[in-house]
C-alpha cells in the first residue's frame, strides 16, 4: 500500500515540460517508470483492471513519446501484469516487440528480460523443457552483467518447470535460492509467490510432503496478508484450500477462501478470479 502512495506522489509531481528531457540522461521517461511500475503494484495489490489500465496508458504514452528505450522499458515491465493476469498472448505480444528494438538498439539486458519474460509464459503453458532452456539462459545472461534484480521471480518460474519434469533436486534448488535471495536482498514483492510454488512443489514430488506443502502455503498467507497484497493472498488461499479440500477439510476450505475472494471488486474476468470461483462452487460456497 504504501508503494502504490509513493507511485502515485509521483505521477502527480511529473510535468512532461520540465521531465521529458531527463529520459536520455536516465534511461527511459520517468512517467513511464512510474505508471510501468506502479501497474504491477496495482495488482499486487487486488486491482487487475486498475492494473492493466495503467498498463495500457504507459504503453500508448511510451510511443507517442518517440524515445525507442522508453517504449523498451514499457513493453518489457509491463509483460508482467499482463503474466499475472494470464494474458499470455499480450506478454508474448509485448516482449516480441521489446526483443525486437533492443537487439536493433544493442539493448542487451531489456532483450533478455523479454526473452525470459517468454520463459515464464512456456512455464505456465505446459512447455517445460523449452521453459528450462529459456530461463536458464535468461538468468546466466543476467548474471554475466552483474544485475540481481527480479531473481526470485526468475528462480520461481524455473523451479515450477523442474518439478513439472521430474527434476525436482533441481526445482528445491531453485526455490531455496529463490528464498535466500530474498533474505539476502529484500527483494521481497514475490515472495509470497516463491513459498506458494515452493508447497505446490512438494505436492509434486514422489513423497508429497502434505505437511510440508500446508507449511509453504502458509508462508505465502502471511506475507501476502503482511503486504496487503490481496492478489496474492489469493493465490496462496486456493492453493492451501486445495490441499484442504483433498484432505476432507471443505468447511475450512471454503471458509478460507470465500472472504478473501469476496473482497475483490473487479477484475473477475482475469485468470486468479476465475479459478477461485470455480473452486468455491466445488465446496459449496
Amino acid at each position: 500500500m504504501d508503494s502504490r502512495a509513493h507511485y502515485d506522489q509521483a505521477f502527480s509531481l511529473y510535468d512532461a515540460d520540465k521531465h521529458r528531457s531527463l529520459a536520455t540522461r536516465f534511461g527511459q521517461d520517468i512517467r513511464v517508470s512510474i505508471l510501468s511500475f506502479r501497474s504491477i503494484t496495482l495488482w499486487m495489490l487486488g486491482y487487475p483492471e486498475a492494473a492493466l489500465t495503467d498498463v495500457d496508458q504507459v504503453v500508448k504514452g511510451a510511443r507517442e513519446i518517440g524515445h525507442a528505450a522508453s517504449l523498451i522499458y514499457a513493453l518489457a515491465v509491463t509483460s508482467v501484469p499482463h503474466l499475472l493476469v494470464g494474458n499470455y498472448a499480450s506478454v508474448n505480444a509485448q516482449t516480441d516487440e521489446a526483443v525486437a528494438m533492443a537487439e536493433e538498439i544493442g539493448e542487451v539486458f531489456w532483450k533478455e528480460m523479454g526473452a525470459t519474460v517468454q520463459g515464464y509464459v512456456l512455464a505456465l503453458t505446459g512447455k517445460a523443457s523449452e521453459a528450462v532452456h529459456q530461463i536458464t539462459s535468461g538468468i546466466a545472461a543476467y548474471r554475466s552483467m552483474g544485475a540481481t534484480v527480479w531473481l526470485p521471480k526468475e528462480l520461481s518460474y524455473l523451479a515450477k518447470a523442474y518439478a513439472e519434469l521430474g527434476q525436482f533436486d533441481d526445482a528445491w534448488r531453485c526455490s531455496e535460492e529463490a528464498i535466500t535471495h530474498i533474505e539476502t536482498t529484500k527483494e521481497r514483492w514475490w515472495e509470497a509467490e516463491v513459498n506458494r510454488i515452493a508447497g505446490e512443489i512438494a505436492l509434486l514430488s514422489p513423497e508429497l510432503d502434505a505437511a510440508k506443502a500446508e507449511t509453504y502455503f502458509e508462508r505465502a498467507l502471511d506475507v501476502a496478508r503482511q503486504q496487503q497484497a490481496k492478489s496474492w493472498e489469493l493465490r496462496a488461499a486456493m492453493s492451501l484450500a486445495r490441499l484442504w479440500r483433498d484432505q476432507g477439510k471443505v468447511r475450512a476450505a471454503r471458509e478460507l477462501l470465500a472472504p478473501v475472494y469476496g473482497w475483490f471488486t473487479e477484475g473477475f474476468d482475469t485468470r486468479d478470479l476465475k479459478e477461485a470461483k470455480t473452486l468455491l462452487e466445488e465446496l459449496g460456497a
